[in-house]
């Protein structure tokens, strides 16, 4: 098994849960964002970017049965200030994975995607999987893109598996990475006691879903073999950003207020995700209420995060 991103927040996170399985697993990360302490000893670490040449060599040495990729440029703002890397990284490195799961006789490949940044400012809230894409960003473009292309090697190579879109997740180990990430983001700012921002008035909003629930339904994902091979994965709770800084703040205990910047480029305005297909094909749903969720990350966090220095 190789893990693609398996140092990363979610990837670890599979990782862990597929060790507890018994599974042999390869991880695939350049530790540009991910965490060499997130990944289980158990585990072979590769230190390489995807878009490397010697990811064929790991692919040889470990032979792997299946491909779990969640290693990609996650920020749609990042995406529109950069295009062509995030094509590169989302898109050619993705089709590069998939050529070297059929040039090694891979079995299943599960593609991390992505539900807000694909479906855009969606006509339907929730959002079904038989929405049109009306992605708004380079980084829901490069995501669809490569949904298709796995839909394409699927039908021509026969490779299993399925793509599963991603709400909004959160959860321990989520790391502040530039202006995304708004759990880590707010609850950073409120333990530290420094003033934070949100864009636009705050009633954009979003689909919070906890990462072990997105752990479930990833696996859950990667023994599908049947024709509807694509995945909402989220609560179908829609949730504004003002509403989550009140209840961030509320288990802080945090009082200050907020300041407003002007809304941003590529951002999906209402978010939301239909998740009854993964319900009745993958017995999967979200378990993790979000309350319940923020505290386990807010305990994590108060462990882990780096106070800035006096």
């Amino acid at each position: 098994m190789i893990v693609t991103g398996g140092a990363g927040f979610i990837g670890s996170h599979i990782v862990d849960v597929l060790l507890e399985r018994g599974c042999e697993v390869t991880v695939i990360d350049d530790l540009s964002n991910g965490r060499r302490e997130f990944v289980d000893p158990r585990a072979n670490l590769a230190v390489i970017n995807i878009q490397d040449e010697g990811v064929a060599q790991v692919f040889a040495a470990s032979r792997p049965e299946a491909v779990i990729h969640c290693a990609a440029q996650k920020d749609p703002i990042t995406s529109v200030r950069q295009p062509l890397e995030d094509c590169r990284t989302n898109v050619l490195a993705t089709l590069n994975l998939l050529e070297l799961c059929r040039e090694h006789g891979v079995g299943h490949f599960v593609l991390a995607s992505t539900g807000g940044a694909i479906y855009g400012n969606a006509p339907e809230i929730p959002t079904p999987e038989s929405c049109r894409p009306q992605p708004i960003s380079p980084y829901g473009v490069g995501k669809r893109a490569a949904e298709l292309y796995l839909q394409c090697y699927r039908e021509t190579h026969g490779l299993r598996g399925a793509a599963v879109r991603y709400a909004n997740v959160y959860g321990p180990r989520q790391l502040r990475t530039g202006e995304s990430a708004v759990v880590p983001i707010f609850f950073e700012a409120m333990l530290n006691g420094v003033p934070l921002r949100i864009y636009g008035q705050g009633e954009q909003t979003r689909d919070f879903v906890y990462v072990s629930d997105v752990t479930d339904a990833t696996l859950a994902a990667l023994d599908y073999t049947g024709p509807d091979a694509v995945f909402n994965v989220g609560t179908g709770v829609e949730t504004t950003i003002n509403e989550l800084f009140r209840r961030a703040a509320a288990q802080v205990g945090y009082e200050g207020e907020p300041n407003h910047a002007p809304e941003r480029p590529g951002e999906v305005f209402r978010s939301c995700l239909d998740c009854r297909h993964a319900k009745e094909v993958l017995g999967w749903e979200a378990q993790t209420p979000l309350d319940e969720g923020l505290a386990q990350t807010l305990e994590w966090l108060r462990e882990h995060l780096e106070t800035p220095s006096e």
